[in-house]
């Protein structure tokens, strides 16, 4: 989940691609219904054996990727006890913020560590950026994903040529790399 324009719909492709080679059932949900004005934006990817439903259930979900981090605890409660979360340490004040309704809360992190203890936050946009590129931070947030699922570069890599615009292949892979490559905390 992030907000539109932060490549959440191209990741969850790339996650469904990687799936599919990988022999898996896939299903893919999408919600973006604001997504051009800056809203929220969230997909469900699911894949077994045998998938039936493209929605996640609150409390069931394994990895929550977040884009942002007040959609990260907006979604949180989706998450099973031992689930993990991955969170891109970006702020982005919706609407109601930069209109003074509402404030952006100062506690968020520690308000996402008590529903996840494994939560993880990595500054995904800063690594994009260093790259030349701040579009490509979900490649990096893709990349962190895949060493905590522990598996190879080269699959996902697959997913990634088979999926992104053919002229952003080689910054969205050297993206995915070095989310891939970062040290955790």
């Amino acid at each position: 989940m992030g907000v539109g324009g932060q490549g959440t719909l191209l990741a969850s492709r790339v996650l469904g691609r990687l799936f599919v080679d990988l022999g898996y059932d896939v299903k893919i949900s999408e919600v973006h219904g604001m997504a051009q004005r800056g809203g929220s934006v969230v997909t469900h990817v699911r894949y077994g054996t045998k998938v039936f439903s493209p929605l996640v259930e609150p409390g069931t979900a394994d990895i929550l990727l977040a884009f942002e981090k007040m959609e990260a605890l907006r979604w949180i409660h989706f998450l099973k006890p031992q689930g993990r979360a991955i969170i891109n340490s970006q702020e982005i004040e919706p609407m109601s913020v930069i209109m003074g309704e509402y404030e952006y809360p100062k506690d968020l992190e520690d308000r996402i560590r008590r529903a996840c203890a494994g939560a993880v936050f990595f500054d995904a946009l800063a690594v994009a950026e260093e790259l030349g590129n701040a579009k490509v931070a979900n490649m990096v947030l893709i990349g962190v994903l895949a060493r905590l699922l522990n598996t190879a570069p080269e699959a996902w890599e697959k997913a990634i040529n088979a999926v992104v615009p053919p002229k952003t292949v080689e910054i969205n892979l050297e993206a995915f790399h070095r989310g891939y490559n970062s040290e955790l905390s």
